[in-house]
């Protein structure tokens, strides 16, 4: 690879860096992996980049997932030293949270790459309409005792974050709240169970996307491992700041920003679909 080329790779190293400062913020900040920052960010670089749309959003979905893993443990550390983790909570969503996240893993390989922008889009609308009118509450308040609901939704919350390539923060976090935790504690617990999502989904791209054509070059199966270490780093680094500045700021601001940004992530989601 000559110098030429090598240049023309700046700019994705530094959209790259940003996007890792970035999304390390938002998982302390707001409790989830991310993914909502990486995947766009991610997919609209590889695409700048010249590689086939399809792919694109597999990939950029899959080493979100693989991003989210540093990330998450350093965000639940600081959260967990604030005491704001419920190992209780934990506990009871881990293995559905596996399951769930494992198999849409699985299953991502059999979608296209619009499919996924759209299943992307979608949810990002629906959680963005959620933090705004908080319909979760009012539809799941009444079943905050029931360990059956927390297992269901937990494995609906990993099917779903591992074919967004999120941590499930902007899933996991409504639902806690929902079921009774405060919102301190249900970002710091959804930091954990973004741990295991990230570390399930990571592992069932790295299976669906083995042998896959036209893959960015150092990827192993949908997971681009340039992306993974440069992104990871300085995620995992900035994590522990989002985390101190979330016990420090008003929530419910920052509530109604990450809604304004979810809705404007999904539009430009579906425009890719539509126009291309």
């Amino acid at each position: 690879m000559d110098w030429a080329t090598l240049a023309g790779y700046w700019p994705f190293v530094l959209g790259l860096m940003v996007t890792g400062v970035v999304s390390g913020v938002a998982a302390g900040l707001l409790g989830i992996g991310g993914g909502a920052i990486i995947v766009p960010a991610l997919s609209n670089a590889l695409l700048l980049l010249g590689y086939d749309a399809d792919v694109v959003q597999h990939v950029a979905v899959g080493t979100s997932l693989a991003i989210i893993i540093p990330t998450g443990i350093m965000s639940a550390r600081a959260h967990y030293k604030r005491g704001a983790l419920d190992l209780k909570v934990l506990k009871l969503w881990a293995p559905f949270i596996v399951a769930g996240t494992f198999i849409g893993g699985l299953m991502a390989g059999l979608f296209s790459g619009d499919v996924l922008r759209v299943v992307f889009a979608v949810m990002a609308f629906v959680i963005a309409a959620n933090i705004i009118f908080a319909f979760q509450t009012k539809l799941m308040g009444h079943l905050n005792g029931s360990s059956t609901t927390h297992r269901v939704s937990a494995f609906v919350v990993g099917y779903i974050s591992s074919l967004m390539g999120i941590g499930g923060g902007s899933l996991t976090v409504p639902t806690l709240v929902a079921f009774g935790a405060t919102m301190h504690a249900a970002v710091g617990t959804s930091a954990g169970v973004g741990v295991a999502i990230a570390l399930s989904g990571t592992l069932g791209f790295i299976i669906s996307g083995w042998g896959a054509a036209d893959l960015p070059p150092l990827s192993l199966g949908y997971i681009n491992l340039v992306a993974l270490v440069l992104v990871a780093v300085l995620a995992a680094v900035f994590a522990p700041l989002g985390a101190a500045l979330a016990h420090r700021l008003d929530q419910k601001t920052l509530k109604y920003v990450f809604a304004i940004f979810l809705v404007v992530v999904g539009l430009n989601m579906l425009w890719k679909v539509v126009f291309g």
